[in-house]
């Protein structure tokens, strides 16, 4: 084998043959090289191949370790066990399914095989699915699991009454599946454990077959995937694990960065290596990442560096609110673009709500751009199903959006009844809308009534809201109480960020004006099969990704750290491995990108500048904060103090002349000449005056 090209610590890792190795590797220090150049090291060593159990967490990662092994040794390696937990579970279970009770053919659910489950014993137990959310049910289970806890164990900490039905549940669950010789997805971690505590001789063929055991991404491991390799390699303690606990951050998914800093606790004579030379960036964008982590107090210590070049300094922007967050970054982009490949190009965020804007001002400018882990903005099913809402309550012939919501949130109205009611309509010649006349749909129809009546006193924004509140989306979201659930309402919330921008702009409460602006922008054609574009994606997402040019936006306290992880230390710690797996994602640029007034959700606040930006040291920083071609975005209001009077005349500065015929709150209701007719404008907007 050719081993000159390592550094002497990666050599010095791939060498060590026995015994447990715990290897620290820094972002872009090349453990994924050093974990396939110690597999195959261990075979030209003799190590027969299949007593090797290689394991990472995706099938895209196993399948690339054993791409590079197999260039390296050849066919010998598909002799070696390289998968991931869950496959490696999977091949457990269906060699010992008779010890576990299940029969050869078993099945394995998928996760909406299993809320389906659920959902029929919550309605055998006559539980309301509104409060016990199926979905939450399900995540809740799903807990229990990777923290090995049966329902036998799950009973001893279930204490409040939510717990109790969850237990209840759970119990109902288990047996359904053990009747119907199923197993879900969570069950591949645990089952193998409970096979190994039950029949101790078969663990004991797993760990001669096993003598040596390599995990990679050590630090993301939950409780069960921890015990399972443990308990694999307990006998020769020839186990190899790399990580990095700076970039633990999927602690929402059950992931424990313990695991890895409590190695040197569980394997007494470990040897610890570090993989702290940096290939990826350059010397300013490794001291800004230093900078930050250093701050962490559980963590191991470690500082990353590199021969490259020392780089440009690192751009810090604030700007003056979310429009010109986003001008400023397209400007740059458009800045390097001619430079660089827009596939070399990330804008990364904290949560996906705040993509919107940088969607809109891509578009605006014609640059290609995709979003990584989630649809585009008014692609997303949430934002469909809330504007076709607005398209009912503007017309209620459209029996398109009437087919898309009628169930939405769930209400018991299926397919069989819509066809009922397609048939009933096509008969009597009307819209669905005006054949309703009874039943579940009649509920339907009388909320949209409610809604159309309440949009002649309300804003735009106002009218988003009863939405969510008197159709149940709301309430159907928080009850589900799940990550996907808080998502979809952070988005939904985002959407009041768009009515209010309208709103400012143009003074004009019209639903049909502002249907007609948000179709321009959301029937843009997505940029398909093209991979030279601006890829945008949470910082989440891009764990494991590299790119030249990185920007970072929303650099504010309560949204980057998020304002969830103000009250936990701990949280905190894995906001700030956040923003350091943000930083490490860059190779020569990095900008980071803020604003004084942000509005999030429909509410507009004044931000102060992530901590994180604090615990930077300013000698890596250009504060480029008055940047010249920044375009500073000014509200269109102004006093909306106004004493505005029924029968007033006013000037608008598009229709013209116009009588104020209603004044609810801070709405004018004025009727112009022919052909605008009447309009709802808000009190004090920068486009209307008194005559």
């Amino acid at each position: 084998m050719n081993l000159e090209t390592l550094n002497n610590k990666q050599l010095e890792a791939v060498k060590v043959l026995d015994g447990p190795l715990l290897i620290l590797a820094g972002a872009g220090s090349g453990k994924t090289r050093v974990l396939t150049t110690r597999v195959a090291y261990l075979i030209e060593q003799g190590v027969n191949p299949e007593q090797i159990l290689a394991i990472t967490f995706t099938n895209k990662a196993a399948k690339e370790m054993k791409d590079r092994i197999i260039k390296m040794l050849g066919p010998v390696a598909y002799q070696i066990q390289i998968s991931t937990f869950h496959s490696f579970g999977l091949k457990i279970i269906k060699y010992h399914h008779d010890l576990l009770g299940y029969k050869k053919n078993f099945t394995i659910l998928d996760s909406e095989d299993s809320i389906t489950v659920i959902k029929k014993i919550l309605k055998s137990m006559d539980l309301d699915p509104k409060i016990y959310h199926p979905k939450a049910i399900k995540s809740q289970i799903s807990g229990a699991k990777n923290e090995l806890l049966n329902p036998e164990e799950y009973s001893k900490f279930a204490n409040t009454e939510y717990e109790k039905i969850v237990l209840k549940v759970y119990k109902a669950y288990q047996n359904k599946l053990v009747i119907n010789n199923s197993l879900d997805f969570d069950d591949l971690l645990m089952l193998p454990i409970v096979l190994f505590n039950q029949n101790k001789d078969v663990l004991k063929i797993y760990q001669e077959q096993f003598k040596y055991v390599l995990i990679d991404e050590y630090q993301d491991t939950n409780e069960a995937q921890y015990v399972l390799t443990k308990m694999i390699s307990a006998k020769y303690k020839n186990i190899c694990v790399v990580g990095d606990p700076d970039q633990s951050i999927y602690a929402f998914r059950g992931s424990n960065y313990r695991n890895i800093l409590n190695f040197e606790k569980d394997y007494k004579n470990a040897k610890t290596i570090m993989l702290e030379e940096n290939y990826r960036s350059t010397k300013n964008i490794l001291n800004v990442a230093n900078s930050v982590i250093k701050n962490n107090g559980s963590r191991k210590e470690k500082n990353l560096w590199t021969d490259n070049e020392d780089g440009d300094k690192i751009i810090y922007h604030r700007s003056e609110n979310e429009k010109d967050e986003a001008f400023y970054v397209m400007s740059q982009i458009k800045k390097i673009m001619n430079q660089s490949p827009l596939s070399e190009i990330a804008i990364l965020y904290r949560t996906n709500a705040q993509s919107r804007n940088m969607e809109e001002a891509l578009l605006r400018e014609n640059i290609p751009y995709k979003v990584i882990g989630s649809f585009y903005f008014y692609k997303r099913k949430e934002i469909k199903d809330l504007i076709s809402y607005l398209k009912l309550i503007y017309n209620q012939d459209d029996d398109i959006s009437l087919t898309r919501i009628i169930n939405v949130p769930k209400r018991g109205i299926g397919l069989k009844s819509i066809e009922n009611l397609v048939q009933k309509a096509n008969d009597e010649g009307k819209s669905m809308y005006e054949a309703i006349d009874n039943g579940k749909e009649l509920a339907f129809r009388q909320i949209i009534e409610e809604l159309i009546k309440m949009q002649d006193s309300c804003s735009l924004t106002e009218l988003v809201d009863l939405i969510l509140e008197k159709t149940g989306i709301r309430n159907e979201l928080i009850a589900e109480n799940t990550l996907d659930a808080e998502v979809r309402l952070e988005n939904l919330e985002e959407f009041k960020s768009i009515t209010k921008n309208f709103e400012e702009k143009n003074g004009i409460i019209s639903l049909e004006e502002f249907l007609n602006e948000i179709s321009l922008v959301s029937d843009i054609e997505e940029h398909k099969n093209n991979n030279e574009v601006v890829t945008l994606m949470t910082v989440h997402s891009a764990k494991g990704l590299e790119f030249n040019n990185v920007f970072v936006i929303g650099m504010e306290d309560g949204i980057f750290p998020h304002a969830n992880a103000f009250q936990d230390p701990s949280q905190l710690e894995e906001e700030r491995r956040l923003c350091y797996v943000a930083i490490t994602r860059a190779r020569k640029k990095l900008w980071l990108v803020n604003a004084k007034r942000r509005m999030l959700y429909g509410m507009e606040n004044a931000n102060v500048e992530s901590r994180f930006i604090k615990e930077i040291d300013g000698q890596y920083l250009d504060k480029d904060i008055v940047a010249e071609e920044t375009r500073i975005i000014k509200t269109n209001m102004i006093d909306a103090s106004i004493d505005y009077s029924i029968s007033d005349k006013v000037v608008h500065n598009k229709y013209g002349v116009g009588v104020i015929v209603n004044i609810e709150k801070s709405i004018l209701t004025i009727a112009f000449n022919h052909p605008h007719g009447i309009k709802m404008i808000i009190k004090g907007h920068k486009s209307i005056r008194k005559v």
